[in-house]
């Protein structure tokens, strides 16, 4: 199933990259959190790959000196690559890659807008060697909730009905499932949740265009938005989500997900039954059999 218009992605994101610097505080922060996780890895990479570059943005994040050694950029935008260095226009859906070709492979604020996640991950976890490490922040859970309750509400009293405005994001539960599913070992997902204020809910919509990151659902109503819905939308917005000195609050989840391609060396959970010591005598507490309460009633 098909969700977001990915061409009209790609338009978005070329028409928003001339401003990018202006608006690019979350891959910012994003992508120094992704550096910091990279940085408490005992190993250095040879070769990374960076899905969505965004102008560089991880290349330019406080990256350990020798951590990684050459960086691979891919944007399906080409005026979102950084300018210098390895670089190459690719869609995440489509990667041109052979097998284990990466020692580490990241992405920052991307891959929320694919339409194929599962396959994506797939194609990740094999452009990987064994023991590579995928590492990547995506906007998820609850991001932009207030915009989302305020345009409802707006297109219901004004246009008597709802056209889907803000895209699905998946929750952390659900991305820690897909990375066992796409084959990738030891798995990790956590969110970080971000309030950010805007002096107006046209200040967010603003943020949103300069990031490249406005409406590319193929489900979206096509005829632009009413004057007068919009507006109802911002009082609506400020009504509900504002603070006592005006602004208004954004909410954005970003969920950072770490996986590893496998590898021999790698940990691996014990069989059932191999357990050499009681977990009773570890606790130092009384085993009580199964069916029986603490008191020593059995339960029916």
């Amino acid at each position: 199933m098909e969700i977001f218009d990915r061409e009209l992605l790609r338009q978005r994101r070329s028409r928003a990259a001339a401003g990018f610097a202006d608006h690019d505080f979350l891959v910012r922060h994003a992508a120094q959190d992704v550096a910091e996780r990279l940085g408490a890895v005992n190993r250095e990479f040879e070769l990374a790959l960076d899905l969505g570059a965004r102008q560089g943005a991880l290349a330019r994040a406080a990256l350990d000196p020798g951590k990684v050694a050459a960086i691979v950029e891919t944007d399906m935008a080409p005026a979102m690559l950084s300018g210098g260095g390895l670089q190459l226009a690719a869609d995440e859906e489509a990667l041109p890659f052979r097998e284990e070709s990466f020692d580490l492979v990241t992405s920052i604020l991307s891959l929320h807008a694919v339409n194929d996640l599962p396959g994506t991950l797939v194609q990740i976890r094999r452009a990987l060697k064994p023991d590579g490490l995928f590492i990547a922040a995506l906007f998820g859970g609850e991001t932009l909730k207030e915009l989302r309750e305020a345009m409802s509400l707006a297109e219901i009293e004004r246009d008597g009905g709802l056209s889907p405005r803000v895209s699905p994001f998946a929750e952390v539960r659900q991305l820690g499932s897909l990375l066992q599913r796409a084959g990738f070992a030891l798995p990790v997902a956590d969110t970080q949740t971000l309030t950010v204020r805007y002096r107006s809910p046209l200040h967010l919509l603003n943020e949103l265009r300069g990031m490249g990151e406005t409406n590319v659902l193929l489900e979206r109503r096509k005829a632009p938005l009413k004057r007068g819905t919009l507006m109802r939308m911002s009082e609506i917005y400020q009504e509900k989500f504002s603070d006592p000195d005006g602004r208004v609050r954004a909410t954005f989840d970003i969920h950072y997900i770490t996986g590893w391609a496998p590898h021999e060396s790698q940990q691996k959970p014990l069989q059932p039954g191999s357990a050499k010591v009681r977990l009773a005598d570890a606790l130092g507490t009384a085993e009580n059999k199964t069916g029986e309460t603490p008191g020593g009633e059995e339960e029916k």
